[in-house]
């Protein structure tokens, strides 16, 4: 019998009220979300054992003939603890299996019936023979022509549950469900699609995730790469890129500003400077300025490894902004961060007589005007889209770390002009399997050339027992004149965490260092404090700045050559790589020390993977492989719809084909009109997303 696949989960064999409820913990409400909800793993109980060949202390499947089955009682002094006791044998030898106080068992078992039990064998109490304690069971029933084991004899599915809904339960549930209704799947998929990519039916799939087939490979099925996992994956994985191919075709066809940059106020910048241009930032400001020159709105984002120079780029997009009439913005996701773009460029700015403006929550209440009006370049953080916060031409809107803005706070940013460009930048580099879902709507340059004469940075991975060699490298590095910083992962020690911290931190080191300039800063700190601090280690005036993590990015000093990281275990690797570039931007050689304070295996993981490599990019995938894709960039934040059975890691092929295959359709039918059905699919994926992104 088929169901309406919105039919509610109550109305499935064997569910009722309230097996509905408890259900319902899992996100099953209706018949759909049963077949959608996938077992994690699977156990291959295909096979039985003779009874005088079992193994004690495994699985192990056993068939046989009951002999009794009876409630017994194994203390005298305790008679209300009951045990229901079954005894089989298959000729070959006697075993045992046993429940507590579920004497109900009594009417399931009865002598002379076949049965099949699955669990860990025992000794016998009394050190001969096997038992069994609460095993799963299953009757074999010759004359149930209907009959098809579920539990025993196959590849069995294990399902996440919830408490007062066993294993067995569900997976009785899930039976009745998907051999009711999966026939009743209609693929949304183009034929054309599935054909070309030689995919299995989606009915057949679903069959086979929930019950394989004994011919199955249980490691390719526990791994999610067996053919029935993959069509599956791709479903998801199409339909994901079709919403980032609709969300493109419908900011091409946009009407955007087309700007004329005469490139004024860039050639002056460029003749001021003290460096030029490496080959990467003129190869990706020419993209970007194409794009900008095009009346389609531009949306681009800009990756590169730390200190590969973004910065400068988007300062030059900007300039080209200014030079056509418009005004700029850069939002960037903290005041420390913003700050640190203000400070990095804010002189810049004023040398080639234009004025820019720090706006942040600090300094909004302080100022007179608090509204960009006239101002050519605005930086801020999310005081930028309050409202009453007005521009004058908001013409291009510069990004940072936009994986920490929401969908919303990115539309709220472009609705303060009419439809300006956008450009993307992090610091943080994505993995391209990342990149193409994060950013799939987006065009992707990469700064992959960091400026010259730079030397990778030598990391070093200490414990407590070994601060000698700190204080040593302190010591050297000072005396070349160098500058240091430590950073510490909380500002004030506390009785809640016995984590060290900035404060006492300064404080030892100046006692362990009084010939050298110690100096503090952290988040707490006003911002002109900060500013006063940074400006006095950036002149040279501090030689040992200890810090909290606001040094993470922006931060510029070419003659810091070392950088301790204390309890950098209890950092993040993006993190630690953001950390350690802010050494070795000079040409002299630089260190990072990453002390460590007791190490569990992902922290050793992550530590071993910063002392063998500087590369940024492949510091992110080993990121993405040892966090998995659901925590490696907080994907909630970013508007996403999440992945069930699809993995960033494993499907990395499967992903570029469903790219390729939903773009092609999008470029050909942007609406979906030939496939009404997908576009329901896709608007069921997808939710509200969709309809936010066409402003995001």
């Amino acid at each position: 019998m088929n169901h309406d696949l919105s039919s509610p989960i109550q109305y499935i064999k064997g569910v009722g009220p309230q097996k509905a409820r408890l259900l319902g913990r899992l996100g099953i409400t209706t018949l759909r979300d049963a077949l959608f909800y996938l077992p994690f793993r699977y156990e291959d109980r295909s096979s039985t054992k003779k009874i005088v060949h079992l193994i004690y202390d495994e699985l192990q499947a056993v068939t046989g003939k009951v002999v009794s089955a009876d409630v017994i009682t194994p203390n005298p002094r305790r008679p209300r603890m009951k045990l229901f006791e079954v005894v089989i044998t298959d000729g070959s030898g006697v075993l045992k299996a046993k429940w507590f106080n579920q004497t109900y068992l009594k009417k399931v078992f009865r002598p002379g019936q076949e049965v099949v039990f699955y669990g860990t064998v025992k000794r016998n109490y009394w050190g001969a023979g096997f038992e069994l304690i609460n095993p799963e069971y299953e009757l074999l029933d010759e004359d149930d022509n209907d009959f098809s084991q579920i539990h025993t004899g196959r590849i069995v599915p294990i399902y996440h549950a919830t408490e007062g809904l066993s294993q067995k339960q569900l997976r009785n549930i899930m039976y009745a469900a998907v051999t009711a209704s999966a026939a009743s799947l209609s693929d949304t998929i183009p034929r054309e699609i599935v054909t070309a990519c030689n995919l299995p039916e989606l009915s057949e799939s679903i069959l086979n995730v929930h019950f394989p087939s004994s011919s199955l490979s249980i490691d390719e099925l526990n791994r999610g790469t067996s053919a029935y996992h993959q069509r599956l994956a791709f479903d998801e994985l199409f339909t994901l890129q079709l919403g980032l191919a609709a969300m493109k075709k419908g900011e091409v066809q946009a009407k955007g500003i087309a700007f004329s940059p005469d490139g004024r106020y860039a050639n002056k910048l460029l003749r001021n400077l003290p460096f030029k241009l490496t080959g990467a930032q003129e190869r990706v400001l020419s993209d970007i300025l194409s794009d900008m020159r095009s009346p389609a709105p531009m949306h681009r984002l800009i990756q590169g490894d730390v200190g590969s120079g973004k910065t400068i780029v988007a300062l030059l997009s900007m300039l080209a902004a200014v030079e056509s009439g418009y005004q700029a913005a850069l939002m960037a996701p903290t005041e420390i961060l913003a700050e640190q773009h203000y400070l990095n460029i804010h002189k810049l700015v004023e040398d080639l007589g234009l004025s820019i403006q720090l706006l942040t929550a600090s300094t909004k209440g302080k100022q007179s005007d608090t509204t960009p009006g006239d101002t050519d370049i605005i930086v801020g953080t999310h005081a930028l889209i309050q409202e009453g916060v007005t521009f004058r031409k908001l013409g291009l809107i510069v990004i940072d770390e936009q994986h920490r803005f929401g969908v919303m706070q990115r539309a709220a940013l472009r609705k303060k002009g009419a439809n300006p460009d956008t450009l993307i930048m992090t610091a943080t580099p994505i993995p391209r399997t990342l990149a193409l879902t994060l950013y799939g709507d987006l065009d992707y340059s990469i700064i992959d050339e960091l400026p010259p004469n730079r030397s990778p940075v030598i990391t070093r991975h200490l414990n407590e027992r070994q601060k000698q060699a700190i204080y040593q490298l302190i010591e050297e590095e000072t005396k070349k004149g160098r500058q240091v910083y430590v950073v510490y992962p909380v500002i004030e020690e506390s009785e809640k965490t016995s984590l060290k911290a900035a404060i006492t931190g300064m404080e030892a080191l100046q006692l362990k260092f009084p010939h050298l300039k110690v100096g503090l800063i952290h988040g707490r700190m006003k911002p002109a404090a900060r500013e006063e601090v940074m400006r006095s280690f950036k002149n040279g005036g501090i030689h040992l700045l200890v810090s909290t993590t606001v040094i993470e990015v922006g931060v510029d000093v070419p003659n810091a050559t070392a950088m301790v990281i204390i309890h950098a275990e209890r950092f993040g690797l993006a993190q630690l790589h953001q950390l350690r570039g802010r050494v070795g931007r000079g040409s002299g050689q630089s260190y990072c020390i990453l002390l460590s304070y007791g190490v569990s295996e992902d922290s050793r993981k992550r530590l071993d993977v910063m002392v063998r490599t500087n590369d940024g990019f492949r510091i992110a995938e080993e990121d993405l492989l040892i966090r998995g894709p659901g925590e490696f960039f907080g994907t909630k934040q970013s508007g996403l719809p999440d992945l069930k059975v699809a993995n960033l890691v494993r499907d990395v092929k499967l992903l570029e084909i469903a790219r390729k295959e939903a773009f092609a359709l999008i470029e050909g039918d942007p609406s979906l009109k030939k496939y009404p059905q997908l576009r329901n699919s896709l608007e069921h994926f997808w939710g509200k997303r969709l309809e936010l992104f066409k402003t995001a």
